[in-house]
């Protein structure tokens, strides 16, 4: 069994930071993409955020120059570095990660979602 922990949400006022956090932990072989995505109230859930085994990064258009996404593969985790943050970022953060076990292929993993609020 894989689990996908989240942590660093928060309150935070427009301009502030903060540093998202997401540990796989359970029967793992190798990880590939890793992601980060948010849904805000009343909207869908759109991809915020991804990086490869190689480390190559992608953002959506709206948060470039802003957010940085980065990995530890010694530790399973993923990391959203969030600057510069806008009311309009405000939404719950889900990690995804896609996993292979021991005796499986890949699998696309969800954490249980932290909440951000960017607000005066």
């Amino acid at each position: 069994q894989v689990q996908l922990v989240e942590s660093g949400g928060g309150l935070v006022q427009p301009g502030g930071s903060l540093r998202l956090s997401c540990a796989a932990s359970g029967s793992i072989f190798i990880i590939g993409d890793m992601g980060w995505y948010r849904q805000a109230p009343g909207a869908e859930r759109e991809l915020v955020a991804v990086i490869t085994s190689g480390r190559s990064t992608n953002y959506v258009d709206s948060v470039k120059g802003r957010f940085t996404i980065s990995r530890d593969n010694a530790k399973n985790t993923v990391y959203l570095q969030m600057n510069s943050l806008k009311p309009e970022d405000t939404a719950v953060y889900y990690c995804n990660a896609h996993i292979r076990g021991y005796n499986s292929a890949y699998k696309a993993y969800w954490g249980k979602g932290t909440l951000v609020t960017v607000s005066a």
